[in-house]
């Protein structure tokens, strides 16, 4: 389970010294506490979406300490989002969702805009943890554009 492997991980970032490292697990496991608490058991599919959540706030603020001349902060939140990304599934390529979206696009016979719906519901959960919903969002526009 993700919160065991997390809480091994804590120990040895603290007798390696990591103090980067270490923040980021701590975070990730504040996350997952507070899943629990809201919901009592969480499975697989809740975990990674809270690590995507996480990863994705880490990725929103390294751009706007970019946009404001701070790349000491966005390097400290890229190196976060790098540690919790080490605990998502590897994420597919664009060209990898854009084959299975035309497939989950011919699936449910989806012909126009008006069927991005089920298109969107069936996408998210074939690439739950291991794509951006955002990406599939714009993958599926543009194919049923």
């Amino acid at each position: 389970m993700l919160e065991e492997k997390i809480n091994a991980d804590i120990k040895q970032a603290m007798l390696n010294k990591e103090k980067d490292v270490l923040e980021s697990l701590r975070a990730i496991k504040a996350a997952l506490l507070l899943l629990k608490t809201g919901k009592g058991e969480v499975n697989e599919a809740a975990e990674l979406a809270t690590l995507q959540k996480l990863v994705k706030q880490r990725k929103e603020a390294a751009d706007i300490f970019n946009q404001q001349n701070r790349n000491d902060l966005a390097e400290a939140e890229l190196f976060q989002a790098s540690i919790i990304e080490r605990y998502l599934p590897k994420q597919l390529s664009r060209e990898e969702i854009e084959a299975a979206v035309r497939a989950i696009v011919s699936e449910v016979g989806a012909t126009s805009a008006k069927d991005m719906g089920k298109v969107m519901g069936a996408a998210s959960k074939k690439f739950a943890g291991t794509a951006d919903n955002k990406v599939v969002a714009e993958i599926v526009k543009s194919i049923l554009g």
